[in-house]
């Protein structure tokens, strides 16, 4: 499936559906991480069902800790 991510077109695997998936797929699952698609937020609790369609626009924001 293909999709704008953070501003890149990218190509993902059939299986990569969901947001849930999407973050486990960039080893993202356990961090903290804001997703938006097609300018909506999506809340956390919404992950697992949040289905991703071809062409959808994503941007994945997550924190990294440092000084």
């Amino acid at each position: 499936m293909n999709f704008q991510l953070n501003g890149k077109q990218v190509q993902l695997p059939e299986e990569v559906n969901s947001v849930d998936k999407l973050l486990a797929h960039y080893d993202l699952q356990h961090r903290i991480a804001v997703v938006e698609i097609n300018q909506n937020i999506i809340k956390k609790e919404e992950y697992e069902n949040t289905r991703l369609a071809k062409g959808d626009v994503i941007e994945i924001i997550h924190f990294v800790g440092g000084g």
